[in-house]
């Protein structure tokens, strides 16, 4: 009888990289909320999402743990669906969005819309039209040219509350790509350049906005908490400077989101608490030295909490020996998951529903579209005898995959079933070519 690798033992039990209710099951299986995935990957086909329930919501709680006082807002942009919103609303916590199509979706819910936070360097008309109808809480300005295009549309003898968006200058963030705090990238005012100065003062002119406090985002997946107490210390600082050049005392903060998920075994990735410790106590402390009232503060986690919830399967298609390399290529690719080719993101591979004796070797993982950048996984390990039919599992797969999904030859956008207490149940079904040929309407 064979069992599974020692290797793959340990990387199952890693916390960080796997729901917390993930185990091994027999045949070489895993179960995640007591469902078997190599059961999920037979009844819904492949590539499918899964998503632990009782994990994204353990994690939303985590962060109203880690800053009582504090507006939790999930960052809807890693990945949202109807009962991802209803999640949200059970939990206590806010809603980023940015775009009216996620505005949308959250009023169909019926989630507060003074719990919604708008977001987005270039909203269009509509996204501003559907933000004030619905009557969200927060509008985040982030260009002059916003300013008199939301204020002309806000009802006479209201007041859009609004936040100014600024640029701390502070690098921060896995990739170039994506970090948003430093200068000469298309988010936000500058602090430093006196941009941001600029805009709160034309806020201040229009009535029919309520400047509410500062928006600040550095970037994503930042695995330390020091920028984050670096951008504190600058935003009391510019707070302090509108106070007293002004007149005004601005009352809320926004630090936006960037907190780091594990994909590796080892990854840095801060605990809720971590960040929530060093937010506040720097927050405090700058608020002293500056005599300044302290702020109400809100933060956006998105990736934190729902990229460790997920796991995407896969079917071998084919696997390629050349040379010193090993090439498996499975049925999805960067079309259900574009990280790897757009910022080099890595992850950990593992197979299921099949026990081998066979040595472990260093793998590539590939995908099935016609670009030479389709590749999932680099250097990972897998069984020497690995073939077409093995069913592959990429843990910490719920954030930024779904959702950037795309329609790349035509392939689909995979299915998303969450687990919980047992059960599966369907939270997205598989786009089909009926879908696709609905909206292709030429001749």
């Amino acid at each position: 009888m064979t069992t599974e690798p020692d290797s793959l033992v340990r990387e199952l039990s890693s916390p960080s990289v796997w729901p917390d209710s993930a185990v091994n099951a027999p045949g070489g299986d895993v179960s995640l909320a007591g469902v078997s995935l190599a059961e999920l990957a037979e009844r819904h086909g492949t590539p499918v999402y899964v998503l632990d329930e009782t994990e994204v919501r353990s994690r939303a709680r985590a962060w109203r743990r880690a800053l009582p006082d504090a507006e939790v807002v999930y960052a809807a942009k890693a990945f949202v669906c109807r009962a991802v919103v209803d999640w949200m609303a059970e939990e206590g916590l806010g809603l980023d969005v940015c775009s009216a199509g996620e505005l949308e979706l959250a009023a169909t819910r019926g989630f507060p819309p003074e719990r919604v936070v708008l977001h987005g360097n270039a909203k269009s008309p509509r996204d501003l039209r559907t933000a004030l109808r619905i009557g969200v809480g927060r509008i985040v300005i982030d260009s002059d040219c916003e300013i008199a295009r939301i204020a002309s549309q806000v009802p006479k003898g209201a007041a859009q509350k609004v936040l100014v968006r600024v640029l701390p200058g502070i690098e921060a963030g896995a990739h170039r790509k994506i970090r948003t705090g430093a200068e000469g990238q298309k988010f936000g005012l500058s602090i430093a350049g006196g941009d941001a100065e600029d805009a709160v003062v034309r806020v201040l002119g229009q009535p029919g906005l309520a400047l509410a406090g500062l928006h600040c985002h550095l970037g994503s997946q930042i695995t330390s908490t020091e920028p984050y107490g670096e951008a504190v210390r600058r935003v009391v600082a510019f707070l302090a400077r509108i106070r007293d050049r002004h007149g005004v005392t601005l009352p809320e903060v926004d630090l936006g989101g960037g907190f780091a998920a594990a994909y590796l075994p080892g990854d840095a990735a801060p605990s809720p608490e971590a960040y929530g410790r060093r937010i506040t106590e720097e927050l405090s402390a700058a608020c002293a030295d500056f005599a300044y009232p302290l702020p109400r503060l809100m933060v956006e986690p998105g990736r934190s909490i729902m990229a460790p919830a997920g796991v995407a399967l896969y079917r071998v298609l084919s696997v390629k020996r050349t040379g010193a390399q090993v090439f498996v290529a499975v049925d999805g690719g960067m079309s259900d998951n574009p990280r790897p080719a757009l910022y080099g993101a890595r992850y950990t591979v593992r197979m299921v529903g099949r026990t081998t004796a066979a040595p472990m070797r260093a793998t590539t993982v590939v995908g099935r579209h016609c670009e030479a950048g389709d590749i999932l996984a680099e250097d990972v390990e897998l069984p020497e005898d690995v073939r077409p039919g093995d069913v592959l599992a990429v843990p910490a797969s719920g954030a930024y995959q779904v959702s950037m999904a795309s329609g790349y030859n035509m392939t689909g956008r995979p299915p998303v079933v969450a687990v919980s207490g047992g059960r599966s149940r369907l939270l997205l079904r598989r786009e089909t070519f009926e879908d696709q040929k609905a909206r292709d309407v030429g001749v």
